[in-house]
Parts: C-alpha cells; sequence; structure tokens
C-alpha cells in the first residue's frame, strides 16, 4: 500500500508545484498552498485541481463533448416562419442526427445492406457524412455527425427508386416512387400552384 501512497503524494506535489509556479507576479501563495502535501483536506484538493483546470487551455468548440458545446444560434423572425423545417435544420447545425431508412419490401436483406451502401457512397462523393447501421433486414441508421445534413440526404433518398421511406425527428418521408409518395407530391406541387394562383390575383388587384 505504501508504494501506491508515495505515488500519490508525488503526482500532487508535481500539480502544486506547476499551479503556484504559473503565476508568480500575483503575490503569495494562498494559505492552504503552504500547507504540507500530507495535511491536505478534500477541499484543498478540490482548491488544487480547480486552480489547475483554471490554467489549461480550454478546447475548440468542435473539440468539445456535444453536450458541453454551445448552442447553435438561430437568425429568423417569428412572425414570418414561412418554412418550420428549414428552421428544424438550423437548429440541428452541428449536432448529431439518426435517420432511419427503410428501402422496398421486394429487395432481400442482402440487396437492401448492397444498396444503403451505395447510398451512403452517393452522400459522401456529395460531402455529406453519414455513418450507416443495418438495424433490421431492411432498415437502416443513418447518422449524421452535422445533423443539418439529414435533409439534404432526405432530398437525395427519397428521389432513389428503392426507397420506401425514412423518418427525421419523427416525421416521415416516403420515397417519390411510392404510391403515398407520388400521392404526397402531387398534393404539395396543387398545394404550390394554389398559392402562386393567390399571389397572382392578390398582386392584380393592387
Amino acid at each position: 500500500m505504501a508504494p501506491k501512497v508515495s505515488l500519490y503524494l508525488i503526482v500532487l506535489l508535481l500539480i502544486l508545484g506547476a499551479v503556484t509556479s504559473k503565476k508568480p507576479s500575483e503575490g503569495e501563495k494562498p494559505a492552504w498552498a503552504k500547507k504540507d502535501i500530507r495535511d491536505y483536506n478534500d477541499a484543498d484538493l478540490e482548491r488544487l485541481l480547480d486552480q489547475w483546470d483554471e490554467d489549461e487551455e480550454p478546447l475548440p468548440e468542435d473539440e468539445l463533448p456535444e453536450h458541453l458545446r454551445p448552442q447553435p444560434k438561430l437568425s429568423f423572425d417569428p412572425n414570418d416562419i414561412g418554412d418550420p423545417e428549414s428552421l428544424l435544420k438550423m437548429s440541428k447545425k452541428g449536432r448529431t442526427l439518426m435517420t432511419f431508412v427503410q428501402v422496398v419490401d421486394s429487395l432481400s436483406p442482402d440487396e437492401a445492406e448492397e444498396i444503403t451502401k451505395i447510398w451512403q457512397s452517393a452522400l459522401y462523393n456529395s460531402h455529406i457524412q453519414a455513418e450507416r447501421y443495418m438495424v433490421d433486414q431492411r432498415r437502416a441508421i443513418f447518422m449524421f455527425r452535422d445533423g443539418s445534413q439529414a435533409w439534404e440526404a432526405k432530398d437525395f433518398l427519397v428521389e432513389q427508386p428503392e426507397m420506401k421511406e425514412c423518418s427525421i425527428e419523427n416525421k416521415i418521408y416516403h420515397g417519390l416512387h411510392t404510391p403515398e409518395g407520388k400521392k404526397e407530391k402531387a398534393e404539395a406541387e396543387a398545394k404550390k400552384k394554389g398559392k402562386a394562383k393567390k399571389g397572382k390575383k392578390k398582386k392584380e388587384e393592387l
């Protein structure tokens, strides 16, 4: 047991020496630092380690653990939220985000793994970084280190013939070649035309 105690004391002495020698121009050592290292209590050790941490160079934001990174700053007018998806995309900038991707039922498990691998490579070639994990025979997780890229990836994925659906933040996006996807696309185009027609009519009235 004695060798371990001696090593512990040596480490503490080294830290104490480094801490108290870093700022020689700021006056005398505090009273707790003048004590014999063997007389240190828990509070003294806490102060010693805190001072050591204070003098360390802070890590860059991108090297901090995700939960310690500052929240991304959002710049938007709350009275003019035209596209909630764009706002959600901004909020996930620099944050890890998972997307669930499911291929059509007609593919075999081997074909499903191969096609999702091809999609991952295509995204990579478009500078969209995603890690891929198969979680079922025809279902995979695409994990994005920069969550804002998930929606760019979704725009590519839904256009693929083998794509059944994907989900981001509990919202499902159907592949455009599925019956659900074709219906949603037709509804979106009709809505877009309706807005354009309404805007044109309002402009003519003015």
